[in-house]
């Protein structure tokens, strides 16, 4: 696509990538086609790089490393994983553990890509949630290294880490002079500048009880994430049931079936609208007052739509 803007053109490529464990699609606006596509090769390399940093399914990963010494010894990391597990304890403080990166120890017990179809044992999911909790998560930073304390415990970052790469890959194509672009992370969206035809970026938000079909639609400027029940959960005797787990309890999060934050990065969007899921919407609400750039979209397990002040959404369907 090549379209004339205020005298001059713009190319708008895309290109799509599996990386970090899931489907990347990446836009890049630019001067010319060669500019576009050598800044999606950097996008993606970026992003690769992180992926070595910090994938739980990775053995060679400093992430992996430091689960494979849990329990054992303190593992040195660079400054990057440090403060990106160090915000991420942040959330898991201002939530009261709502949001824990130690919750891949329950992986052990739930799958979520459609081979269960019996619930573990109430035995096994206290065994495993025994291995959960942030607090046992300790960072020294004049060392540099992050230790488990717990034999078991493990770490993951999963579409936090997607956040996060999406908005250092902003951040660095703003640096090289590139207004606009969107970077989709398996859903969770950075999106900045605008399309050459001087429209915003538009995104839709599914309906999680309508396969294929939309509730709305938002133009943004920043992050949208969703976090919900309808793309990865288990079926069993009939009920669904989310990926996302309660720290606290070990089981997947109920009352709400979607939640969707817009704000202006996508790693702290993430953190919202997975942590709401297990909140519920009353204390969702509650803690975005304290962050009032960020909005809510949320879905109730019965359909209900519930929104934060400011939430702007187009065309919603009942």
């Amino acid at each position: 696509m090549i379209v004339a803007v205020s005298g001059f053109s713009q190319v708008k490529r895309t290109r799509g990538a599996f990386l970090m464990g899931g489907n990347f699609d990446i836009t890049i606006v630019a001067k010319d086609s060669l500019t576009a596509e050598q800044n999606i090769d950097a996008v993606i390399a970026e992003i690769s790089r992180i992926e070595y940093l910090i994938s739980d399914w990775k053995p060679e990963t400093q992430v992996s490393r430091v689960n494979q010494n849990a329990g054992i010894r303190p593992v040195k990391v660079d400054q990057e994983v440090l403060e990106l597990t160090e915000r991420a304890l942040k959330i898991s403080e201002l939530t009261h553990g709502a949001f824990d990166i130690s919750f891949a120890a329950m992986e052990k017990i739930w799958k979520f890509d459609g081979s269960m179809t019996t619930m573990p044992s109430p035995e096994a999911v206290q065994k495993a949630r025994q291995k959960v909790g942030y607090k046992n998560i300790i960072i020294n930073r004049d060392s540099s290294t992050i230790f488990l304390k717990l034999p078991g415990m493990k770490i993951g970052f999963g579409a936090l880490g997607e956040g996060y790469a999406a908005d250092k890959c902003r951040d660095i194509m703003r640096a090289r002079g590139i207004t606009a672009g969107l970077i989709n992370a398996t859903g969770d969206i950075q999106a900045w500048g605008k399309q050459p035809n001087g429209k915003p970026w538009r995104i839709g938000i599914n309906d999680p009880f309508k396969s294929n079909d939309l509730v709305g639609a938002i133009a943004i400027n920043g992050a949208i994430t969703t976090s919900g029940s309808y793309e990865k959960y288990a079926l069993i005797d009939g009920k669904r049931y989310t990926h996302i787990i309660n720290p606290a309890t070990g089981y997947p999060a109920t009352g709400l079936t979607s939640v969707t934050i817009t704000g202006p990065d996508t790693e702290m969007a993430n953190a919202f609208s997975t942590s709401i899921m297990v909140l519920g919407k009353d204390a969702g609400l509650k803690l975005l007052r304290q962050f009032p750039e960020y909005k809510a979209f949320m879905i109730t397990d019965t359909g209900q739509y519930v929104t934060s002040p400011g939430f702007k959404i187009a065309k919603i369907r009942r």
